[in-house]
């Protein structure tokens, strides 16, 4: 085989595992070449066993057979976790008597400050649907990897200290189940009405 024949297979052969390599990465991107008895909604959530607002003890299993909605957040979050929390607040008001149907979690990413009694005096503002969760760090960092969350301890100049967190609300449904992100930035009404599909 004359070097000419041998350089264009090569350049062939490499084209064609470059072809078969993006065919691949698509497949994957796109969810198409999972495994059919693959379960996409796995990848976030998962088991836990926490401590609630009142000091008793919650688990994923708790909120068995009810949609519910999660936020990570701390108490001492300037803005975002009590816009959240009062978006929640005014989506579980829509819903009227469906909201007995319904849980929302508020998981503290800051259990150095976030004691139960501070989880429930916080959370007297909100909805009364609210459940304020923590634990030791150990078992919310669990948690948090189960749902994706970053977090981290941020120090301030005068020795205090805020948190960096992802702020995003997850739809679960009644088995505990990934839907989806849920999102607040529309109008209360629009919000319930998606969360009763899931009731």
């Amino acid at each position: 085989m004359n070097p000419r024949t041998t350089r264009l297979l090569l350049v062939l052969s490499a084209f064609l595992a470059g072809l078969v390599l993006c065919f691949a990465v698509v497949l994957l991107v796109t969810g198409r070449g999972a495994s059919p008895l693959a379960n996409p909604t796995a990848a976030i959530g998962g088991p836990f066993r926490l401590t609630d607002q009142n000091g008793n003890s919650i688990s994923d299993r708790d909120l068995r057979g009810r949609p519910f909605l999660v936020f990570f957040g701390f108490t001492h979050c300037p803005e975002v976790c009590p816009t959240a929390l009062a978006d929640i607040s005014q989506v579980m008001d829509k819903l009227g008597p469906d909201a007995e149907k319904m849980n929302a979690l508020f998981v503290t990413v800051d259990p150095e400050r976030d004691t139960p009694a501070v989880l429930k005096d916080y959370l007297a503002s909100f909805n009364p649907r609210l459940i304020g969760v923590g634990g030791d760090a150990e078992a919310l960092a669990a948690v948090a990897r189960g749902y994706r969350v970053y977090y981290k301890k941020v120090p301030l100049k005068d020795g205090d200290y805020t948190m960096d967190h992802t702020a995003i609300v997850y739809l679960m449904d009644k088995k505990g189940q990934f839907v989806s992100p849920f999102s607040l930035r529309r109008r209360p009404e629009e919000a319930a009405a998606e969360l009763r599909r899931y009731l």
